[in-house]
């Protein structure tokens, strides 16, 4: 007896439809003509549970840095104290060399204290050290810097003769402008420079230095060239207002105004005399 041959995929499809199967009821055949008995146990059905993530844990607390700031309030107070015991302005310079109340000491390459003549009867104050006063130290060496020694010069002045510092001994990051809290915390420190130097005539240099020292909120345009009085609290200063060199750079349609300030300068030095 010949055996039939087996049937191929397509013959067997083509048989189911005829018999009107139409849909599969499970992922494997069944062969129902076989003994139950030796049927092999149906397969366990894998109920798949949902995968229950664990919250993530909170990242661990970052140790306390050594240059961590210091409350705005405490730096201003532990400045004023610091600022008021310095009996000499190498003792200042000290100080500030070691003062942890001002972050930007912290991003600086160096403190930019001052330049010139201590015993001199004039002073001038700036705002910030700049990008060249940070990296050599002195203040007002860049090309503002240039411009105010042409500038003291045409009345008679130089470094030897004057004494200059900035409000702000430390740059700040991109030569930002320094916040209110950073000049709030420097300010003791300008004020007893000014004490210790003790000049005839203080001069501010732009609006921020001019705001800061001779306590007005006026800007430069209605400040400049007014005589004031700065009160050391031994002494009063003649203080004037006059524009920054880095505004004349950028502006100097103003120089002509800078001119008569500098020349009230030179007159009220010669009566001081």
């Amino acid at each position: 007896m010949i055996p039939e041959p087996t049937p191929t995929v397509q013959q067997l499809l083509a048989f189911y439809l005829e018999a009107g199967v139409d849909c599969a009821l499970g992922d494997e055949p069944v062969n129902r003509l076989a003994d139950p008995e030796l049927a092999p146990e149906p397969r366990a059905t894998v109920v798949h549970q949902p995968t229950v993530r664990a919250a993530p844990l909170p990242p661990p607390a970052a140790p306390p840095r050594a240059d961590a700031a210091v409350a705005p309030d405490v730096a201003i107070a532990s400045a004023r104290e610091a600022a008021r015991t310095a009996p000499t302005l190498e003792a200042l310079r000290q100080l500030l060399e070691n003062f942890e109340g001002c972050a930007l000491r912290h991003t600086a390459t160096r403190l930019v204290f001052a330049d010139g003549n201590s015993q001199a009867r004039v002073m001038f104050v700036g705002e910030a050290p700049g990008r060249d006063e940070d990296i050599e130290g002195l203040p007002f060496v860049g090309r503002s810097g240039k411009l105010l020694d042409r500038m003291i010069a045409a009345i008679g002045l130089d470094r030897s003769k004057a004494y200059i510092a900035n409000v702000i001994p430390w740059r700040p990051p991109g030569n930002r402008t320094p916040t209110p809290q950073e000049t709030q915390i420097c300010l003791p420190f300008i004020q007893r420079q000014i004490e210790l130097v003790n000049p005839d005539v203080l001069v501010t240099l732009g609006n921020p230095s001019t705001q800061a020292l001779l306590q007005t909120r006026e800007g430069i345009m209605r400040t400049r060239g007014k005589w004031m009085d700065y009160d050391t609290g031994t002494r009063t200063i003649r203080a004037i207002a006059t524009f920054h060199p880095a505004y004349l750079l950028r502006s100097p349609a103003y120089k002509r105004m800078s001119w008569q300030d500098l020349r009230a300068i030179a007159k009220a030095l010669e009566q001081a005399s």
